[in-house]
């Protein structure tokens, strides 16, 4: 069997102190992301989803954008990851940025952005892909191998000409609004900083429960 250790390395390059942690999860992952623009797409992070029974999946998207309600990607609503929300509609995201010996994971509901936000995502698109986005039928077979997903691409690119490329009604933006976000920092002989932002339901008001954040420091 294959040995890794020899592989292994030790931490500590940065530390996360209290005192540094900014007061919000999205301060936080502001300047965290800044820091990561010098690496190859700082915004790759890995999505896992279940099915609907319970069955785990995983693969790497690339973020479009974020905000205080969230991170947002986007993809075909025909595919197995929009399945598997279809069903469960909760995730947990991670961003690993290895040169920087850091992570964070994000975890919460997820929901469909609107048609125009995903007509937004889609403009900025480059034309290749918004062609390949009708072109692909995403996760599922092809009996025809590449030659058939060419000759897709070939077929649409021919449909559309030189005009615009809209949105195909099946592709579209999701956003996992964040229950839990948590930032790891690497350190020496294991014991990593690992500070995690945790919603919570605050005190009941006429306009409902109030959603409140909790900051702590979790053992690593």
């Amino acid at each position: 069997m294959p040995d890794t250790s020899h592989l292994r390395r030790d931490y500590g390059s940065n530390r996360l102190d209290d005192s540094a942690v900014a007061e919000t999860w999205r301060d936080q992952f502001d300047l965290w992301f800044s820091a990561a623009q010098s690496l190859n797409q700082p915004q790759a992070f890995v999505l896992a989803t279940a099915d609907e029974r319970g069955r785990p999946r995983a693969r790497t998207l690339l973020l479009k954008s974020w905000d205080d309600g969230g991170f947002v990607w986007a993809t075909n609503y025909e595919s197995r990851k929009a399945d598997d929300l279809a069903a469960n509609p909760y995730a947990a995201i991670c961003f690993s940025w290895i040169d920087l010996e850091r992570q964070v994971h994000v975890e919460g509901p997820v929901s469909r952005t609107s048609s125009e936000e995903s007509d937004a995502i889609f403009a900025a698109r480059p034309r290749g892909a918004q062609l390949a986005a009708w072109a692909s039928p995403q996760s599922q077979p092809l009996p025809g191998g590449r030659e058939e997903l060419d000759k897709r691409v070939a077929d649409v690119t021919e449909h559309f000409g030189d005009r615009p490329v809209h949105r195909p009604p099946n592709w579209g933006g999701y956003r996992i609004t964040p229950e839990h976000v948590e930032f790891w920092q690497g350190r020496p002989d294991r014991l990593h900083d690992r500070v995690r932002f945790l919603r919570v339901a605050g005190q009941h008001s006429s306009l409902g429960v109030a959603q409140q954040w909790i900051r702590e420091r979790l053992g690593p």
